[in-house]
């Protein structure tokens, strides 16, 4: 069995509960939890933390293979060390000396999939006890006796002839469990050392570090990703705040009402000449809503919340239609909508949305606040590619 182990604390001084602040639009935890979601390799995936509000964050998107651990308040102190809380969690999990026990870093966000299977590839071949993983470093060091460390001063290489040194980026590592109860250390025996490339050296510690790192995020990780998109067949929306503006209105019976756009139905007319399906996502659960949906004539409508959220729906209906969420495009304006924000191929969100969602990456912020025809110029954006 192989459990991977992501130890995040609440108490962060140099950022304010860092392990659930936005990092280029998704919460930092998460970026490490969906790699290992995708981690065919990886049987369980465990968070430690003392704080509800990470436990919130995690629970909320409902991930397969991720459970919470809450740590002691002892092992999540300042000068508590990441040992003491895996051994905390090995004890009490009762988990077998023959377990692969990952310790997975949250401040190294840039991991991907591929670098935990091709770690666990190497580990499993029974060469190394344990492993750690490093990045080539191409500076030259010196010691404090003004004696140079790792080159010849007098022949100074050039870059492309000098092997540089191996340097620890804190990202993961992998060893048994029966070694971490022996040694106490997350490594032990004979070590091996998996090399990561070159721009994940940095860890997040500092705020510097955070604006350096989600550049390299959108460089190296995220640009690949957009190259991958597919044409958009299917369309879906959220209602209060995006079709409409969000506002409660009653009469004087104690009716509600709410307030449409007329130019966003065009808009759903123009989808359907198109052939795209379009589908609304609402937690309410009204007639007013089911009376605009046929009014529009969209293909689904889903009112009331669910297990699983907006994103639980959004996957039965690319099921059915046998489409990925990478071709679904999705407008929302606040916090329940994020998770399905998250994995769409395109997202957006109305002028007047909450700043959580205006700060998620690649969102496309429109001009027009929610029912004021924002949908339609979201509309328009997708026809017009």
């Amino acid at each position: 069995m192989v459990i991977a182990f992501i130890p995040v604390r609440g108490g962060s001084k140099s950022i304010p509960l860092k392990n659930i602040k936005l990092f280029c639009g998704k919460p930092l935890v998460c970026w490490n939890i969906e790699a290992l979601e995708q981690c065919q390799e990886v049987d369980e995936i465990i968070v430690a933390t003392d704080s509800d509000q990470i436990e919130e964050t995690v629970i909320s998107r409902y991930y397969n293979k991720t459970k919470v651990y809450r740590r002691s308040a002892e092992n999540a102190c300042d000068t508590a060390s990441t040992e003491s809380v895996m051994l905390e969690y090995i004890r009490y999990a009762q988990l077998s000396a023959d377990d692969i026990f990952m310790l997975v870093q949250a401040t190294s966000p840039l991991t991907e999939t591929i670098h935990f299977m091709e770690a666990l590839d190497m580990y499993s071949k029974g060469e190394y006890d344990s492993i750690l993983t490093c990045v080539r470093n191409f500076r030259f060091f010196w010691n404090e006796d003004g004696t140079s460390m790792n080159y010849d001063y007098k022949n100074r290489p050039r870059r492309q002839n000098f092997s540089g040194m191996l340097m620890e980026n804190g990202a993961f590592y992998i060893n048994k469990v029966g070694s971490i109860l022996k040694s106490g250390n997350r490594l032990s025996g004979h070590i091996g050392i998996y090399e990561m490339p070159e721009y994940t050296a940095t860890e997040i510690d500092e705020p510097d570090d955070w604006i350096v790192l989600e550049n390299l995020m959108r460089k190296h990780i995220l640009s690949k990703r957009k190259e991958t998109k597919k044409p958009i067949k299917l369309f879906l929306c959220d209602v209060d705040g995006t079709l409409t503006d969000g506002g409660m209105y009653y009469s004087e019976n104690g009716d509600e009402l709410k307030k449409f756009n007329t130019r966003d139905g065009m808009g759903f007319q123009l989808l359907r000449e198109a052939g795209i399906k379009t589908g609304i996502i609402t937690s309410e659960n009204t007639k007013i809503v089911e009376n605009r949906a046929k009014k529009l004539k969209v293909d689904f409508l889903y009112q009331g919340k669910r297990n699983g959220g907006k994103l639980a729906v959004a996957k039965e209906i690319c099921g059915q239609l046998g489409i990925s969420l990478n071709e679904v495009a999705y407008i929302g304006d606040d916090v329940n909508c994020m998770e399905l924000l998250e994995t769409v191929g395109v997202k957006a969100c109305p002028a007047d949305a909450v700043e959580e969602i205006k700060k998620m990456q690649d969102i496309k912020i429109m001009d027009e606040c929610g029912g004021n025809g924002v949908v339609r110029e979201f509309i328009n954006q997708i026809l017009n590619k």
